[in-house]
């Protein structure tokens, strides 16, 4: 096996890049910018970042976001200054904000900045963000609508969730980086991220939906999904708000037309064939990381046991 191509959101995507990374030497993983947020007039890029911090060896693992370790002084003297500080930026972590949005300001693009930041980090996957246009997530609740970050951080996900939408996805295109990556893996795999605001805004995009299903056969989900919960995050009410049954079986028919492989907790292997009726492999093993011994297995399980 060559390149595996990583489509990456969310804090369980990061975990199955770093079990991946520690296995095999050709690793591209293509980014989800629909969680990216303007605040105090910075440019925040959460699954950017977690994945490059997680490579890094500098995440912070009991979080799962931010740098570990960080100080929070500048966000102390955000709230002297009366500002809300719900978004808990660290101090070392605002520093790679500020100097993504200053590359931005002066025209650099996302995907020149990304890989910027990685020979800043040490990090020698690649790290592609999947379109240098903007796309945001935004959540339609009983209390109105919200960017995503607003939603899931400010609010804690307490609103009920009554639709989602991707706004810019129909104006963005994906970046030539991230096609190419595509088109010349040998396997591409939907890390377990919340298939409706980490995967989901990616396959939004023109283009992108094709391009997969024309590489069907060597496409591989993880389901986020144990038991018909998900394993963190609020991806069951996502689901439900769109009307998308809150099961593996539910998830591998959101995929079915861009995926030829999933790969299930043992937990649901009782949805296995109703799956496979929808000409779909399917793979049971144990798929909850609690530690990096369980992110390499599940990796290891992914590269040795998927056929593509």
């Amino acid at each position: 096996m060559e390149k595996v191509v990583v489509f990456a959101g969310g804090t369980g995507s990061v975990k199955l890049v770093r079990g991946l990374v520690a296995q095999h030497h050709d690793v591209h993983v293509v980014s989800n910018v629909g969680d990216n947020y303007w605040l105090y007039g910075m440019y925040i890029c959460p699954d950017i970042d977690t994945v490059v911090y997680g490579l890094a060896d500098l995440l912070d693992y009991e979080r799962g976001w931010g740098i570990k370790k960080d100080t929070f002084n500048f966000l102390r003297q955000m709230e002297v200054f009366g500002e809300e500080t719900w978004f808990r930026i660290g101090d070392r972590d605002a520093a790679t904000h500020l100097m993504r949005t200053n590359m931005l300001k002066n025209g650099k693009n996302l995907t020149d900045i990304t890989r910027w930041m990685c020979e800043k980090f040490a990090v020698a996957t690649k790290i592609t963000p999947l379109t240098d246009n903007i796309v945001e997530t935004r959540i339609t609740t009983n209390k109105g609508e919200m960017h995503l970050q607003e939603f899931w951080v400010k609010y804690r996900g307490r609103d009920k969730v009554e639709g989602i939408q991707y706004v810019g996805a129909d104006k963005a295109r994906p970046s030539p980086e991230a096609v190419n990556a595509i088109q010349d893996a040998s396997m591409v795999v939907l890390a377990p991220g919340n298939p409706l605001t980490s995967i989901g805004p990616m396959l939004q995009i023109k283009g992108v939906r094709k391009e997969l299903s024309k590489v069907k056969k060597k496409v591989v989900a993880v389901s986020p999904l144990i038991g018909g919960k998900a394993i963190s995050g609020p991806a069951g009410d996502y689901m439900e708000a769109a009307g998308i049954e809150t099961s593996v079986f539910g998830l591998a028919k959101m995929y079915s037309d861009v995926c030829s492989n999933l790969v299930i907790d043992t937990k649901d292997k009782s949805q296995s064939k109703k799956i496979r009726n929808l000409d779909m492999s399917v793979y049971e093993t144990k798929i909850l990381m609690k530690n990096k011994t369980a992110e390499e297995a599940l990796a290891s399980f992914i590269l040795k046991q998927v056929r593509v």
